[in-house]
């Protein structure tokens, strides 16, 4: 996708960003496994004009997350957060998880000819995670986002013509086996009673 003036690439911060400017058509991956249909929904929304390359659409999920490193990658200042009074439950298994505040964020999916943009309220959390946030079902239905898992693409109206934003399978595969070894590292970190 073609940035717009004034937007900073916050993946650099958090991958190198993704392989950009590579005439690789999307069905030579070869990667290991290659199913359709079992990777993750990896989008590169702009949140306050920076773009986020590693943003998973979690359909089952009804909150919209933000991590702690994100924000400060993205140098917003605390004194926009809101306080938040109400746990959560289902991020890290079988314990709860305290938000450390809430914000709102407009975000956009764009392309070069069209753009979308709303405003998102976000939970903030301050453990690790191997993406810069997790959109939930409240941006599927704030967007009226319609996810194709098959080919990892994400179908929206647009104010020119239907929005079509998405992922290559090979980021997709990436961004999968990084949650997975981020999730094999913490598992292992704890102590079995």
């Amino acid at each position: 996708m073609n940035h717009t003036s004034g937007e900073e690439a916050v993946g650099a911060v958090f991958s190198g960003g993704r392989d950009k400017g590579k005439a690789k058509r999307e069905d030579e991956y070869k990667g290991p496994s290659m199913q359709r249909g079992c990777y993750p929904l990896i989008i590169d929304p702009i949140f306050l004009k920076k773009r986020l390359t590693k943003v998973l659409m979690d359909g089952g999920s009804s909150l919209n997350i933000l991590y702690d490193d994100t924000l400060d990658a993205m140098r917003i200042p605390r004194s926009e957060l809101h306080p938040v009074s109400s746990p959560f439950h289902g991020t890290i298994s079988a314990m709860q998880a305290n938000p450390l505040e809430k914000i709102n964020l407009p975000v956009m999916f764009s392309d070069q000819a069209n753009f979308r943009l709303e405003v998102l309220t976000f939970k903030m959390v301050d453990f690790l995670g191997s993406y810069h946030a997790i959109l939930g079902r409240p941006c599927y239905a704030k967007f009226m986002a319609i996810p194709n898992y098959t080919y990892l693409k994400l179908k929206m109206s647009g104010p020119n013509d239907v929005l079509i934003v998405g992922s290559t399978f090979s980021h997709a595969y990436t961004c999968d086996r990084e949650h997975y070894e981020l999730a094999t590292t913490i598992i292992n970190s704890v102590e079995l009673p």
